[in-house]
């Protein structure tokens, strides 16, 4: 039994995929786009298998390059430095993952939000704040942020960032895209299982010869080491975002390190968000929102997307969920 821990949702697959008599299953940890990813596949033999993750790897290493706002040479990178100077000309694949990061940040009112790069780090979740930032550090921290400032040209493939100093980043929806397009290839390939986990970001494909589904364990947020309930999943994705790890807390209330980038304070009152749909850069970018959203906004949005579930763990740690989400607490 192949364990796999996320916050809040303990995920565990039976990995015992047989489709041949010889087939195998083969699982190797890397670290990819500065993260943790986890890449399970079933192949006939252990060599055919490695040389599948390999594949997938490079697949994300090419994600990497293109998204990176590290790298210099990056499209990103070229995109940010021009920012208030001229349209760049970016890959159409660049193009349309910005131009869906638009439409998402439109459904969310904002909650998710690319240039949310642009932001200056005010609020720091290492230990050292003794303070909170002011209203006008806050003020001047967003200044430069908003998705509406992003004008896409369809027909020459340009992206501009209107405002001098603007950034767009891909940290709320990168390692999704990443995991998709990793599945994508390996799908194309005739590989007929996997899992791919990227620090939580985690998409899935095939089933057990018997035809069940990959199981995910919830677990119990007063007690993460006890499953609440499980939850089968076929052809798709899940992401969590928490505010379990990084977070501060000034006169006993306890600040998160997602920031909302529309007005520059971290959210509250939602311990976590896990959101269920085929996409995991969907997933990705919906997590975050939902956190930001809050419980009520968010879960309304959820049981408006079609094929898409969530569960939300508030500040009490009473858990919530979407329409379509049926727990079964008797496995």
């Amino acid at each position: 039994m192949k364990k796999f821990l996320l916050p809040i949702l303990l995920i565990f697959f039976d990995l015992a995929v047989h489709g041949q008599e010889n087939d195998v299953t083969v699982h190797r940890v890397m670290s990819l786009m500065g993260s943790r990813f986890e890449i399970t596949v079933v192949a006939a033999n252990e060599e055919i298998g490695y040389i599948n993750i390999e594949e997938a790897a490079a697949e994300i290493k090419r994600i990497e390059k293109m998204i990176s706002s590290w790298d210099e040479a990056s499209e990103t990178s070229k995109i940010n430095r021009n920012a208030g100077i001229k349209p760049v000309e970016v890959s159409v694949e660049l193009f349309k993952l910005i131009e869906r990061s638009k439409q998402i940040s439109e459904i969310t009112d904002g909650a998710f939000d690319v240039t949310y790069a642009s932001m200056d780090k005010v609020w720091r979740f290492d230990g050292t704040m003794e303070y909170p930032p002011t209203a006008s550090e806050i003020k001047r921290a967003i200044a430069k942020v908003g998705y509406q400032k992003i004008v896409l040209n369809r027909d020459k493939n340009t992206v501009f960032l209107r405002q001098k100093g603007m950034k767009i980043g891909f940290g709320a929806i990168g390692k999704g895209y990443a995991a998709d397009k990793a599945k994508e290839l390996l799908v194309s390939k005739q590989v007929r299982a996997g899992i791919i986990n990227a620090s939580g970001d985690l998409t899935t494909w095939g089933t057990k010869l018997s035809g069940e589904k990959w199981l995910i364990g919830i677990a119990n947020p007063l007690s993460k080491d006890k499953i609440f309930s499980w939850l089968p999943i076929v052809e798709s994705s899940v992401a969590t975002s928490g505010n379990y790890e990084k977070f501060v807390t000034f006169k006993g209330k306890k600040y998160s390190h997602i920031i909302d980038p529309r007005t520059g304070y971290p959210s509250t009152g939602i311990n976590s968000v896990s959101i269920f749909t085929k996409s995991a850069e969907l997933c990705d970018a919906l997590a975050t929102a939902v956190f930001i959203m809050g419980k009520d906004a968010g879960m309304a949005l959820i049981n408006q997307l079609r094929g898409t579930e969530v569960i939300i763990v508030d500040g009490n740690n009473k858990i919530h969920k979407s329409n379509g989400i049926l727990f079964n607490n008797n496995q």
